[in-house]
């Protein structure tokens, strides 16, 4: 296992069983980090979120489970399972499960 993974390479995962809800929190688990960019898997439970920020690099967001909405300079957009979005560098964004969800954080560099 390389030292800026949390997890095995050349490995098979399911990755709706890499992550659990918690009541009430938000669960977030590194996969990757590197210089390059990170892979991070976030559990939410309905209501839960995180609050308006900015990152200095584009970031892709895929929802495996559950629906969120996501503000982005502010507009509102709603998705769901398998459904992805870019959030784009700089741009102010905040995410708020309208229901409990999962969703993959791939951030490139």
């Amino acid at each position: 296992m390389d030292e800026k993974n949390t997890m095995e390479t050349s490995h098979i995962f399911n990755v709706n069983e890499m992550i659990n809800y918690e009541r009430g929190a938000v669960v977030s688990r590194t996969l990757i980090d590197r210089n390059t960019g990170t892979v991070t898997l976030f559990s939410f439970d309905k209501g839960q979120g995180l609050s308006e920020h900015t990152a200095p690099f584009d970031a892709l967001v895929y929802v495996i489970d559950g629906s969120v909405d996501i503000m982005i300079a502010s507009e509102k957009y709603h998705l769901e399972k398998d459904q992805i979005i870019i959030m784009p560098a700089n741009k102010p964004h905040s995410l708020k499960g309208t229901e409990r969800f999962k969703m993959l954080l791939i951030m490139i560099k």
